[in-house]
């Protein structure tokens, strides 16, 4: 029998070699090229390609006046009034959209819980390839999700499942996860990228051609990106980030791309033993254990558009080794680097044999460039052993130079402070309200108002 051609295929950026070698010579990442035989179709098409022979019809078009927008059609609501803001007021019809996060964080929750109130009035079918009927049952009756319209399946076939979608019987479909399907087509094994791409296609033009609203779960990397091609986010509508603590904290979605909505909105939940909740107040919760001491900080920050008042906490103690240790949980350590430096060169602080630990406390990571002046104070508070009143919130962003520049939405910064009885903010000087106390340099700052023991 003559020996079946096969091929190398990058997992990362999905380039093709004919050799196997230990190095991508396209991306660069190592031990990433996986044997896939390529199949006589394949060769055809490719010659056919190569030869110039085109195959295919004269498309069919319409005036742009004359078509139905997008928005105009059906949108699922899921019973979690900051979630249908995250997707842009609820799931829309004939959208696939992809949640990615760690496992064990409450993606099956999530969904199942979502499958519950939409069954409700719609057809809903969730597909499992990670899980038996039994385990889903399990979840099902504990969540409440027993209703007559919801059904479930379990199947690894990406044939089996664009199929089915495509019968247009169930409004919304639930598929978990794209990384353990594949293709009978396709001689590669579950999760390399020709199989994640080719599922994914095969179901979105499933959904497309019946107006089934689609829901896929995807794995994410230890860094927690996403697993798979790139391809694939671009070919979804949605792309919701699950993040958070799985073992306590809160948890957050927000939405990474979005073609029908913002991707400036979040979500924020909390687990309990009766499933995913939605946070009503995160202000008043994150700071309810709040000690004032030494090294802590009221930042008023932003989570998409939504004001949050979140402490940041700072240790900062003498290093016993040459190198000092710089750590941070929930911030970027990038930026606390930046910081330290401006720190050592604006102001009188010695940092250069101090160990440095920063603590957003709920679990929440905070992106925000005004956070920069809470997390230079809260340092210099930890180190200098004095504290801010208890009664100031914080926000603004620090530059090079050591001067505080303006940060984004002060008056929803400020709003959600008074709401929550503090009587001052330390904000820029570009702010002009009673309520604030304006700053231009850092080193005044921190002069004039750590002054309490």
């Amino acid at each position: 029998m003559p020996k079946a051609k096969s091929q190398f295929i990058c997992q990362n950026c999905g380039k093709s070699f004919l050799k196997w070698a230990g190095k991508c010579d396209n991306c660069g990442e190592w031990n990433t090229l996986v044997e896939q035989e390529i199949t006589a179709e394949e060769s055809a098409a490719k010659s056919a390609i190569a030869k110039g022979q085109i195959s295919g019809k004269k498309l069919q078009v319409a005036g742009i006046k004359t078509i139905i927008p997008s928005d105009s059609k059906a949108r699922l609501v899921t019973n979690f009034k900051d979630l249908d803001i995250v997707l842009g007021g609820g799931i829309l019809l004939g959208s696939v959209s992809l949640l990615a996060g760690q496992p064990g964080i409450g993606k099956s929750t999530l969904l199942m819980q979502i499958c519950s109130e939409i069954s409700k009035t719609r057809k809903v079918l969730y597909i499992s390839g990670e899980e038996s009927a039994g385990q889903v049952k399990l979840r099902a009756k504990r969540l409440g999700a027993e209703s007559d319209q919801l059904f479930f399946a379990s199947s690894t076939s990406g044939n089996d499942i664009a199929k089915t979608i495509e019968t247009g019987e169930y409004d919304l479909v639930i598929v978990d996860s794209i990384q353990t399907l594949s293709l009978a087509e396709i001689s590669s094994a579950p999760g390399t990228v020709s199989q994640v791409t080719n599922c994914g296609n095969l179901i979105i033009r499933a959904a497309k051609a019946t107006d089934t609203a689609v829901i896929i779960v995807g794995h994410v990397t230890k860094d927690g990106t996403l697993a798979g091609p790139k391809v694939l986010e671009h070919l979804v509508d949605v792309v919701m980030n699950f993040e958070g603590d799985r073992y306590g904290g809160f948890k957050t979605v927000r939405a990474v791309k979005n073609r029908f909505g913002s991707t400036s909105e979040v979500a924020i939940f909390e687990m309990n033993d009766q499933g995913l909740k939605e946070v009503e107040n995160p202000s008043a919760a994150l700071l309810a254990e709040r000690q004032n001491t030494d090294g802590s900080i009221i930042l008023a920050t932003l989570e998409g558009t939504r004001p949050i008042l979140v402490e940041i906490q700072a240790l900062v103690t003498t290093s016993n080794f040459g190198y000092p240790k710089r750590t941070a949980s929930g911030f970027d350590l990038n930026r606390l680097n930046l910081l330290i430096a401006v720190l050592e060169r604006r102001t009188k602080l010695r940092l250069s044999d101090k160990d440095i630990f920063i603590n957003v406390v709920g679990g929440l990571k905070v992106q925000d460039a005004g956070a920069d002046l809470a997390v230079c104070m809260a340092i210099a508070s930890a180190c200098a052993g004095r504290k801010l009143s208890e009664k100031y919130v914080v926000f603004g962003e620090v530059g090079l130079g050591g001067e505080i520049r303006s940060a984004f939405r002060p008056d929803q910064r400020i709003a959600e402070a008074k709401k929550l009885g503090f009587t001052h903010a330390i904000a820029p000087a570009t702010v002009k309200d009673k309520f604030v106390y304006p700053v231009k340099d850092l080193r005044d700052t921190l002069i004039k108002y750590m002054n309490e023991k």
